[in-house]
């Protein structure tokens, strides 16, 4: 028997990110927060009430913020500058590169409300680019934890273990958390989560949980899927996905983000120079959001565990051939 892991309940990956926050923040007196007028709604509140000497909000100009934690990254500070995910990656590209990047410096970039989460706020808010931008940047990690529990500990990874700029991207809907409180996160290495020889399902963030929905639904029909979760899209971990694709021979890859450019885009260029086999990438159609429920959007987005149900179906009937 495999192992099933089982939702402890709904819980959005901003609390999380807000619990690593405050305990790395009471481990490391260097650790600061440059907030951008929404503290509480990205998860950067506990510390701004533990820490209010160490917490700096510099209003409505993420530019500016970026700016200053690389500042505070050369004065031998750690600085954590947490907002919206479309505005820290994406309106503070040019900072992050030149001022962050360049200079390889410990700065760590909260990505919130990242994916269709932001729900009803619609199509300018839905960080849907965010990896394919933060991951083209020399220099830097990128960390898209799956829940609650792990963004919690990735938080406190980034901190404590990485060395150069990090960007962390998390959500706001309430998503499963399943994952253990003692389980062992590695910047850079995969985890196998459910075991399987038909075919492979690398997925990242959110789509984690539907992959593995997914793979015990399709265990039912003898269909043996195998499940890794990709928490670093980078450095991405070539070793499990080169294994998947030698032992399974068909990989399907699953992300809330755009089909171009992300997780998917990370595995085909792996799988194109080390091992081809038969791909299929399950993400955003090259389009943008739109407002409404966020489960709803997923479901609408083709972004659940009944939409990868099927296209494993449809690579088996491909492999078969």
């Amino acid at each position: 028997m495999t192992k099933q892991y089982i939702n402890r309940g709904d819980r959005p990956t901003k609390e999380g990110f807000a619990e690593g926050l405050l305990a790395s923040g009471i481990r490391h007196p260097e650790v600061m927060v440059i907030g951008a007028d929404i503290t509480a709604s990205v998860g950067a509140n506990l510390f701004a009430q533990r820490f209010p000497n160490r917490f700096i909000s510099l209003g409505i100009a993420e530019q500016n913020c970026m700016g200053v934690a690389a500042g505070l990254a050369l004065e031998g500070k750690i600085p954590v500058f947490a907002t919206y995910g479309v505005f820290a990656a994406l309106r503070t590209t040019d900072q992050i590169r030149v001022s962050v990047c360049y200079n390889n410096l410990h700065v760590v970039i909260g990505g919130a409300h990242a994916g269709l989460s932001v729900g009803a706020d619609g199509a300018t808010h839905q960080a849907l680019e965010d990896l394919a931008v933060m991951r083209v940047l020399p220099n830097m990690t990128v960390l898209s934890p799956c829940d609650a529990t792990q963004t919690k500990i990735a938080v406190q990874q980034a901190i404590h273990q990485v060395t150069g700029p990090v960007y962390i991207r998390f959500g706001r809907a309430p998503v499963s958390d399943f994952t253990r409180d003692n389980q062992v996160v590695e910047v850079g290495k995969g985890q196998l989560l459910h075991p399987g020889n038909d075919l492979t399902i690398i997925a990242t963030g959110h789509m984690v949980w539907e992959a593995l929905q997914a793979a015990y639904l399709l265990q039912e029909e003898k269909i043996s899927v195998r499940v890794i979760n990709i928490h670093t899209v980078k450095p991405i971990d070539q070793e499990i996905i080169v294994m998947a694709a030698r032992e399974t021979h068909a990989i399907i890859t699953a992300e809330e983000h755009q089909v171009t450019g992300g997780l998917g885009g990370a595995v085909a260029e792996v799988l194109g120079r080390e091992y081809p086999v038969p791909m299929r990438l399950i993400g955003m159609p090259d389009r943008f959001g739109e407002s409404g429920e966020p489960a709803e959007l997923m479901k609408k987005f083709g972004l659940t565990g009944q939409t990868i149900i099927q296209t494993a179906k449809e690579l088996l009937e491909l492999k078969s051939k």
